[in-house]
């Protein structure tokens, strides 16, 4: 214990000098477990991903069909709005990219509105997730999520805090509007940059 927390401490110092700790935050070698309800069980007969709104070509793919869309493999690091971060993750899924290729969305379309298991949401802007390190993660660390983390696939939007990197996702509605998610109506931050400590709204 004494040298994993020595371990930690180290890592702490190695990232801060690296600029790579935002403000507020703490390393963590761990990867805790917080979600809003209780893991939902995974149907892979019944799991869909849809993609609507305001693209050109709405898509609605099986698991078995998700499963075959492209995949890339990313390194990043994760901070929580509860002041954690765990670095250097490696993720493996569909980039988002690719989906938004497929999907073609209008011109007018600047904001997507992520939906989840048992209701959930998150509002995120367009322009966040068209970036190369987006994706729909279905590993970590080159092991499959554990449904605690989001199994089968999870939202990963690295540059914005953890809340935004939705787990259980099950489609991307876009809009041409803002739209409050689930913690965004309940008082956290619209945006959520941690280099500017958003993690509420005013």
């Amino acid at each position: 214990m004494l040298f994993e927390g020595n371990e930690r401490r180290e890592k702490e110092r190695a990232m801060k000098a690296a600029g790579r700790l935002p403000p507020g935050q703490s390393l963590t070698l761990k990867w805790p477990v917080l979600h809003y309800g209780s893991v939902p069980r995974f149907d892979p007969e019944r799991w869909d991903f849809r993609v609507y709104g305001m693209v050109a070509i709405p898509e609605r793919w099986s698991w078995p069909e998700f499963a075959k869309l492209p995949r890339v493999e990313t390194q990043s690091d994760f901070h929580c709005v509860t002041r954690w971060s765990r670095f250097d993750n490696r993720w493996s899924g569909v980039p988002m990219r690719e989906i938004l290729k497929i999907v073609q969305p209008l011109p007018e379309a600047r904001f997507v509105l992520v939906h989840a298991e048992q209701g959930y949401t998150a509002n995120v802007p367009l322009a966040d997730l068209d970036r190369d390190e987006v994706l729909i993660a279905t590993h970590h660390d080159g092991e499959p999520l554990s449904p605690d983390h989001g199994y089968p696939a999870r939202l990963i939007v690295p540059h914005l805090y953890a809340w935004k990197s939705v787990k259980w996702v099950r489609g991307l509605e876009f809009l041409d509007r803002d739209a409050a998610g689930f913690w965004e109506r309940n008082g956290y931050h619209m945006y959520g940059d941690p280099w500017k400590e958003e993690r509420h709204s005013l």
